[in-house]
């Protein structure tokens, strides 16, 4: 099959051709995602699990699929789901937060052929929506294509972090495929040599009329005043590199940050992950064959080794050797015009998979007088990501950037032979944690201007902000603080019964999951947004969050709360907290004792639905607490799901008719409902003031 494509500029042509134009890109990128796994030699390969730190095949087999099914419904763009346990199961896959604790709970997976079954569908509904959804020009990221460009351009990210995967399998579990040609170019690696940059500003960041596809982090200003530097000619190349390892480098605390001292020891890693122990020698591993070490093409490690051998070099040469910054990778870049895919006619370099499906030599595509500017492998750089000036949330994809910005993730730049679509253009923005392994090699720097220190962010983002002050910040007028109020509550009810799991079900940055630690053995906290269970995770990780609040116009205050003064700090180790949509929950999220849905049920697209099928999740005899203003507002919920506040037969029916009449067929109400007030700070003179119903239901069948 044609392996190359480019991707689609949004501002420019006819509505029409432009609709033809996505649909082809949308279905060739749906044919390469399936090619891929031709590779695997047998359907059970895809169930072995090569990368500790990532799900088996089978799961992003599924992912993908299910990507465009679960943004086409919070965008609205269907209102049915194909296979609603699929959609949950294939949702989300491992974050890696540290490099030795993925939760390896099981997962009975489908088999192949069930998967397969449902990419069909998928593709044909979606390939239904691109032919009937209305379409205007340009397309922005308001606009409904948007997020059909959206799950086109996710699932060309996962093409290559799936090549990833593929290239750990053990080599009998793969086979080489028609079309798929590596490189035959190998030999000795050219001597490397620092070459002068010039200093100068980089200005980085998309508008909103951008004409092509962006995510989240790409959008927004950032500009910075490069000194002049130096830089490698070369990528380093793996004969470069084997002078690091042939000084026992990985046997060397000195050349290591901390991190990688750890991670060093933790995994007793001696070489390259892909350099194969032979007893002639170094061979090499490809996506699909072991074959004689390549010397001439660019080493593949991760950023831990990469910044240790900048660092024996500088110690050999005497320079301050480092990683280039983001910055400075663009200074590069920009002096070299190089033209942005898809606006060239044959890529400059390895990449877009329009030459090989490998690397290839580090002196084979030249820019000036250095070469593989971009292309070939990844390059690392120094820099951890976070927004640019100006930075917001896509609301259709909260979690694709903002739980990156934690100082731990760094960003690579240029792309690699596999890098296709967005991944192929001048403003993409990857980033990865730092023991993580892509197609990343690395060039390094002689640089004089200093690094910034990362520092653990302030979160910035309103909407989160308001929520940790709410939770873990000060009382206002009085009113004590709610999700500690509600925690209360359901400890009080659960004084004489068995306090074995409960579930924080729309936990937001999690106080009440915390709470309900300091006498049940086991929470989930779940919540939709990732922008706010990540608020959990650092104060479990760090022990302290840090935010920014309004105060006047452009004046902002700054803050820092910690568990351990609210006494919590000792049971956060109880306290699992996952992205989960309460609508299409996980089977594993069962056996509870107590469910809290505190300030949940107004922000649902179905709280039928949900209601229909809480019992299922509590044990028999166990407590749901429901906690709601009854705000319901059609950008939530339409009308005609709501669940009261409305007239009915011609008489007021309220939200708690509505849920004594949902709930009745498994639940007792317990006691009278009684009211909790919460107060949500805005800025320094402006705050909302609500009162929420709390209602009590006892499950009894």
């Amino acid at each position: 099959m044609d392996l190359t494509t480019r991707t689609t500029i949004l501002n420019v042509g006819n509505e029409e051709e432009k609709r033809a134009e996505i649909l082809g890109y949308f279905l060739k990128t749906y044919a390469l995602d399936d090619e891929l796994y031709n590779i695997l030699a047998r359907d059970a390969t895809f169930y072995l699990r090569p990368e500790p730190l990532r799900q088996p095949l089978i799961f992003y087999l599924g992912h993908t699929a299910s990507f465009y099914i679960n943004k086409l419904n919070i965008a609205r763009l269907i209102d049915r789901r194909i296979n609603p346990a699929f959609e949950s199961m294939f949702a989300i896959g491992v974050d890696e937060m540290s490099w030795d604790d993925l939760n390896e709970k099981h997962y009975n997976w489908p088999t192949v052929d069930q998967v397969r079954a449902y990419r069909r569908e998928v593709r044909e509904l979606v390939e239904g929506v691109i032919r009937s959804l209305p379409l205007t020009l340009p397309i922005t990221w308001d606009e409904p294509f948007w997020a059909i460009m959206m799950g086109i351009e996710h699932q060309r990210i996962h093409i290559e972090t799936s090549s990833v995967i593929i290239r750990r399998l053990p080599i009998e579990e793969v086979r080489p495929l028609p079309g798929w040609d590596e490189c035959p170019l190998v030999g000795r690696a050219p001597a490397n040599s620092l070459l002068a940059v010039p200093g100068g500003q980089v200005v980085l960041g998309k508008g909103k009329d951008h004409p092509l596809y962006g995510w989240d982090n790409e959008f927004g200003r950032h500009e910075f005043q490069v000194w002049d530097f130096q830089a490698a000619k070369f990528l380093v190349s793996n004969e470069e590199y084997r002078t690091f390892v042939e000084a026992k480098g990985y046997e060397v605390e000195k050349y290591w940050t901390e991190e990688g001292w750890r991670w060093v020891q933790y995994t007793n890693t001696r070489h390259p992950l892909f350099w194969l122990d032979d007893p002639a020698g170094y061979r090499f591993r490809t996506l699909t064959r072991i074959v004689d070490m390549p010397w001439n093409w660019p080493v593949e490690v991760n950023y831990l080794e990469a910044k240790a051998f900048c660092n024996w070099l500088g110690e050999k040469s005497g320079k301050q050797v480092r990683l280039p910054t983001e910055d400075e990778w663009y200074r590069l870049r920009d002096l070299h015009d190089i033209p942005d895919q898809p606006h060239w006619d044959k890529a400059p370099g390895n990449i877009n998979l329009e030459h090989w499906t490998s690397s290839c030599p580090v002196d084979h595509f030249p820019f000036g007088d250095f070469y593989d500017i971009i292309g070939n492998v990844w390059q690392w750089t120094e820099t951890p990501i976070t927004g640019f000036e100006g930075f917001e949330v896509h609301p259709w994809y909260d979690d694709f950037s903002t739980p990156t910005f934690d100082t731990q993730h760094n960003l690579i730049k240029g792309g690699s032979w596999i890098s296709t679509g967005n991944e192929a253009t001048r403003d993409s923005r990857y980033a990865f944690r730092r023991h993580f392994f892509q197609h990343a090699g690395f060039r390094y720097v002689e640089a004089e201007q200093p690094l910034e220190v990362p520092q653990a962010m302030y979160e910035t983002d309103a909407a989160v902000s308001q929520y940790c002050e709410a939770h873990y910040g000060k009382s206002y007028f009085g009113v004590a603080n709610f999700p500690a109020t509600c925690a209360r509550i359901c400890l009080e009810l659960m004084a004489d019964k068995p306090k074995n799991r409960a579930l924080d079900l729309g936990c937001s940055v999690g106080r009440a999951s915390f709470e309900l630690a300091r006498e049940f053995q086991f929470v989930n906290g779940l919540d939709f947004s990732a922008r706010f269970i990540r608020i959990g995770y650092q104060l479990q990780e760090k022990g302290a969050v840090r935010y920014e609040l309004p105060e006047e116009g452009e004046i902002v205050s700054y803050h820092e709360r910690r568990l351990a003064d609210l006494g919590l700090a000792e049971v956060a180790g109880r306290v699992e907290f996952f992205q989960a949509d309460a609508l299409n929950l996980k089977p594993q999220f069962t056996d509870y004792d107590l469910i809290l849905a505190a300030n949940l049920l107004d922000r649902l697209r179905d709280p039928g639905t949900f209601l229909a099928s809480v019992h299922e999740r509590l044990n028999d005899t166990g407590l749901l607490v429901i906690a709601s203003p009854y705000t319901w507002l059609t950008e939530f919920t339409v009308r005609e799901k709501w669940l009261g506040g409305f007239r009915k037969d011609g008489e007021p029916y309220t939200t708690l008719d509505g849920l004594k009449d949902h709930l009745q067929a498994h639940f007792t109400m317990v006691g009278e409902p009684r009211d909790v007030e919460f107060v949500i700070r805005e800025t320094n003179r402006k705050f909302q003031h609500s009162i929420s119903q709390l209602t009590v239901w006892r499950k009894t069948r």
